[in-house]
């Protein structure tokens, strides 16, 4: 019973590492060209109200990723 726990709780991890740590740099550039259109939309007043929450959404992303990135470096 244990073992199979153990077992379920690697492959588990090992999921989570793949979601979480594979091309991070990657993840983070398309993260960081989002954040830059909404950005130009800001700057011409023509944002909406659901690409405000994407905006803070993005920003929450990137913080998350840039630490996950600076924690494996």
């Amino acid at each position: 019973m244990l073992k199979q726990k153990l077992k379920m709780l690697k492959n588990s991890l090992k999921e989570w590492h793949q979601t979480h740590s594979q091309n991070l740099e990657g993840k983070m550039k398309e993260v960081k060209d989002r954040i830059s259109v909404l950005d130009s939309k800001v700057e011409l007043n023509v944002l909406h109200a659901d690409e405000v929450a994407e905006l803070q959404n993005l920003s929450v992303n990137l913080h998350s990723l840039a630490r996950v990135h600076n924690s494996i470096s």
